[in-house]
């Protein structure tokens, strides 16, 4: 689930407020790994 959120904030369908707060640490993760950790505020 985290993936389809990473996926949706890339897009710009979503942003990281949008994610709940169960995934956020795994949606970070993901982003960071991606070097686009700037979006994950």
């Amino acid at each position: 689930m985290a993936t389809i959120y990473v996926t949706l904030i890339v897009r710009g369908y979503k942003t990281f407020a949008d994610v709940p707060a169960v995934l956020k640490p795994e949606v970070k993760n993901q982003l960071e790994a991606l070097e686009l950790g700037e979006l994950a505020v």
